[in-house]
């Protein structure tokens, strides 16, 4: 697929109806040292000014995402635990949980994966906070960044919360441990969402299907939906989207599924690419 250069105005959509803005994460939105670029903080602004929303959608924690934009966090959206909980205004729009007999018999194939020499650790992702067993510091070193609300259990299986997510890292590769865990694709998702992280959710569970929802809840429609990403994780979001970017540095697939191309994220591509919008006056005040 060719795609239109993101610098050329004349090939950028007409956003006049733009009421929502969602970006990925990592290898999207933030660099290659994982920071929010400073220039975000006053186009964030700049969008609500015309009411259009802000929501960063990633598979990280709801109280995680809070934290990184506590800046500029009033009417924003926040797409946690890759769609499978959708907040506003500290205010629930959506949650798909795990079954517990799930739950139990995933935290036990990965204990297994352990004892049989991969180098693997779980996070169980709830409502209230994120739990994990597994306690060397390399370990922790790794979950901490993306878990803001992070216990420390003698067992995964003794929190009473409500799961939304479970996360495995591979210190190796992900796609082997996604490869192991393959049988539980039968009747659940089994997704990398990085080449150390394996994401575990509910059948129905992807950002398409979340921002699906989102856009119910805000009478909008694809047509009022522009959205940036990068990885295998974001290829629904693509499709629920009439605007959608991936990013230069982005995975095949989502290259293909996307309508245009942004510059990388070490490029801010989707700074520069707000940025050119907002300067056309591409969108009007509600």
């Amino acid at each position: 697929m060719t795609h239109p250069a993101p610098t050329d105005l004349s090939a950028l959509p007409d956003l006049d109806d733009v009421r929502l803005v969602i970006a990925d994460m990592d290898g999207t939105l933030l660099d290659d040292e994982g920071r929010v670029p400073e220039g975000l903080w006053a186009l964030l602004g700049r969008l609500a000014e015309r009411g259009i929303a802000f929501a960063p959608a990633s598979g990280r924690q709801y109280a995680t995402l809070r934290r990184t934009f506590e800046r500029s966090s009033e009417g924003m959206v926040f797409i946690a635990e890759n769609g499978s909980y959708v907040v506003r205004d500290d205010r629930e729009v959506s949650s798909v949980t795990l079954d517990r007999p799930f739950v139990e018999d995933t935290i036990r194939r990965v204990r297994d994966l352990a004892d049989q020499g991969r180098d693997v650790g779980t996070v169980l992702c709830g409502k209230r906070s994120a739990y994990i067993e597994r306690t060397d510091p390399r370990f922790v070193a790794q979950a901490e960044p993306y878990y803001a609300a992070l216990a420390t259990v003698d067992d995964l299986l003794e929190p009473e919360d409500e799961i939304l997510k479970i996360a495995v890292f591979d210190f190796t590769d992900s796609a082997a441990t996604a490869a192991a865990l393959a049988p539980l694709r039968a009747t659940h998702q089994v997704i990398p969402s990085s080449h150390h992280w394996v994401d575990l959710m509910a059948p129905a569970v992807n950002k398409g299907a979340a921002i699906g929802r989102l856009q119910q809840a805000m009478g909008i429609g694809p047509s009022n939906t522009l959205a940036f990403g990068d990885y295998l994780n974001d290829l629904e979001m693509m499709g629920a989207v009439e605007h959608s970017f991936a990013m230069a540095n982005a995975h095949p697939d989502v290259l293909s599924a996307a309508r245009y191309v942004a510059p990388s994220n070490a490029e801010h591509g989707v700074i520069r690419v707000l940025s050119a919008l907002l300067a056309r006056d591409a969108f009007v005040r509600v």
